[in-house]
């Protein structure tokens, strides 16, 4: 089994592999993981599956959360490997710890997490903990080192990311006003300002169905 394949076993069930690394004892990772991959939506191609499964049409509730436990935990079991997700908790799983251990996610000037080809766009579905040891290509500088202007940091309306926290209160009350129907129906601003994230193909109505949720 080698990192490429996969990658290609990833891709072949509309996953990416965002990133991966070899665990110490102090991650958090299972006992018997020695390589620990995250996966997230591979764009443009994740949307039209995940819309057509049985999940998204069946009305009952998180249907991309059992969407995912369903394709990566047949995966897991396929694999010899432990599925792990950012759901379901508590207790819930230190993704945001694992992403950074990648080296290929980072923490962006508004605090976000920031990946080297889904920009501010970066999401999980779920993680791979593989009992074998695989060789990771080495990861890519940050994505923020080469961006002087930084936009990420000016495009949010209501000035939520001040880059030392998230104020939620502030964000969820502009997207039930009319002012933040472009927020809603195209995806948060700030992600989308990312220039990384405008090269990323992610249908509009995918960041919309995420953003719907969000607000409740």
């Amino acid at each position: 089994m080698t990192y490429n394949a996969l990658c290609e076993a990833a891709e072949a069930r509309h996953l990416t592999v965002l990133g991966g690394f070899h665990p110490e004892e102090s991650d958090g990772a299972p006992e018997n993981c020695k390589t620990l991959l995250l996966l997230g939506p591979s764009a443009p191609g994740f949307w039209p599956a995940f819309k057509g499964s049985a999940e998204a049409q069946d009305g009952a509730p998180d249907p991309m959360d059992r969407w995912s436990e369903r394709v990566i935990g047949d995966w897991a079991a396929e694999a010899g490997a432990t599925a792990l997700y950012p759901f379901g908790g508590p207790p819930w799983q230190p993704f945001f710890s694992w992403a950074l251990r990648t080296g290929r996610i980072h923490a962006s000037p508004v605090m976000l997490l920031v990946h080297d080809t889904a920009g501010l766009l970066v999401s999980f579905r779920g993680a791979l903990a593989l009992p074998q040891h695989i060789d990771l290509p080495p990861a890519p500088p940050p994505p923020c080192e080469s961006c002087p202007d930084q936009p990420c940091q000016a495009a949010c309306p209501v000035n939520a990311f001040d880059g030392t926290g998230y104020n939620v209160e502030a964000c969820k009350g502009f997207l039930n006003e009319v002012s933040g129907a472009a927020c809603v129906s195209g995806g948060c601003l700030v992600r989308r300002a990312c220039p990384v994230s405008a090269r990323y193909p992610r249908a509009a109505d995918h960041s919309a169905y995420h953003m719907t949720i969000f607000r409740g």
